[in-house]
């Protein structure tokens, strides 16, 4: 079929019916939407197509720049949409912590800068996130921006509207329940309004990952809070699932479906599987059920190596906090902020570890402490203890949950590690003094 533009590409992507005998969900007709094969990889090609068209070549002609929060896919569909047109692009973001989509972003062209919020606890509290910097550059430079706020912009809805929901309408009538990762809420959101538009939906399930774990592409229930888009009385239900599930789910689409979809398809997957699980379709019955497969499982091969690096055939590290239980973690040492400030005071022999992204850490931090981000941290943990005994090293996320994973990881190599009880957050709460670093 010949194409005379890329755009023509976005869209209409095939819906799979997923064989029964694979998935092995009794009574479920399970049917996989493709987004994995839009031109640019991913669902977010729809989003930033519908958001750009309109106006790319009069920001060309005013040499206006694009600035976009992205964790990836967004951004990197803007990027080559807005290249094609002859306009640049800044990538903003907290949480782009995947180096194969970093890189891309930077040889695609575009402007990457990582803000506040790296390491696998963003805190919600800093001032100095992705929106803030965003609308303060704007003001500073009145029309040379202009933001699209894929969070925000109505245009991520209506496209799913009309295109996506549109296109498994057209493909199944009726859907019961319908699965989708939840990033800006607008591919759950857009396409459950078309099909309830038509009386053709039963179920909304949206999947989150849990609090103290980080899945790419996906938030947790209480990072939703910030997503303009998402509304929870829109869903049914709201599923959390856990990385190391997610992984396990992503490598089943691909061995038993032929689905190369990434970790977030992974734990969509996963939340079907625990949802007909606790909810099986009565016997005799039948159920009508469609996933979203966002993106592509290629860019994320290094997130599942760190963890999981014995399906990608690298030598297994044998130490993760996946294999952490919760009683090691909640049983592990923390320290109240106040007696922590008491024993930094005492001289040598304690190290408090800040485990957010430079940034982060350079907007406000514990005092004396030093960073060393919560990914570097577990890489030199399975080279043995970093800090040499009889060293004591207290670590800090932003509300203690990271902290006290980490604390327990190190514990397992000789180290004596504790964290601070209820993280940045409760120093702050504290009144203690923070530090600041200048940003250049």
């Amino acid at each position: 079929m010949l194409h005379h533009d890329i755009t023509e590409l976005i869209g209409g992507t095939p819906l799979l019916r997923l064989r029964p005998e694979r998935h092995g969900i009794p009574g479920v007709e399970l049917y996989a939407k493709l987004e994995l094969l839009n031109p640019f990889g991913s669902v977010k090609d729809r989003v930033a197509w519908a958001m750009a068209r309109d106006h790319l070549d009069a920001m060309a002609a005013r040499g206006q720049r694009l600035i976009e929060a992205s964790s990836g896919n967004t951004g990197k569909a803007l990027q080559i949409l807005a290249g094609m047109a002859g306009v640049e692009v800044e990538v903003l973001s907290n949480r782009t912590k995947v180096p194969e989509v970093r890189e891309l972003l930077v040889l695609l062209g575009a402007t990457l800068e990582e803000l506040p919020g790296l390491s696998e606890c963003p805190d919600p509290t800093v001032p100095n996130d992705v929106f803030s910097v965003i609308e303060g550059r704007m003001t500073a430079a009145p029309g040379r921006y202009r933001h699209l706020s894929q969070y925000t912009n109505p245009d991520n809805l209506q496209t799913h509207h009309d295109t996506t929901g549109r296109e498994i309408h057209d493909d199944l009538g009726a859907v019961d329940t319908l699965f989708g990762g939840l990033g800006t809420a607008g591919s759950t959101r857009g396409v459950a309004s078309y099909l309830r538009d038509h009386d053709a939906l039963g179920r909304l399930v949206g999947v989150v990952s849990a609090s103290d774990d980080f899945i790419p592409g996906i938030r947790s229930e209480s990072e939703m809070w910030e997503v303009g888009l998402f509304q929870r009385h829109a869903y049914h239900a709201i599923v959390t699932v856990g990385a190391s599930d997610a992984i396990d789910a992503t490598v089943d689409l691909c061995r038993r479906h032929g689905v190369l979809g990434g970790p977030t398809s992974g734990a969509t997957y996963a939340a079907v599987q625990r949802w007909y699980a606790e909810h099986p379709v009565p016997a005799g019955g039948t159920e009508v059920a469609v996933l979203i497969v966002c993106d592509r499982i290629e860019p994320y091969l290094s997130y599942i190596r760190a963890r999981r690096p014995e399906l990608v055939g690298a030598t297994a590290a044998g130490l993760s906090v996946d294999d952490l239980s919760a009683d090691e973690v909640a049983d592990g040492p923390t320290v109240p902020p106040a007696e922590l400030a008491r024993r930094m005071q005492g001289g040598p022999g304690i190290v408090v570890v800040d485990t957010r992204g430079e940034m982060a850490y350079r907007v406000a931090h514990v005092p004396g402490s030093i960073n060393i981000r919560d990914d570097l941290l577990v890489a030199m943990a399975r080279q043995g203890c970093p800090f040499a005994p009889p060293l004591e090293v207290v670590l800090v996320c932003p509300v203690g949950m990271r902290s006290q994973q980490l604390a327990a990881l190190l514990r397992r190599v000789g180290c004596r590690a504790s964290a601070l009880d209820g993280g940045l957050v409760a120093w702050r709460s504290a009144g203690l003094a923070l530090g600041t670093i200048p940003v250049a």
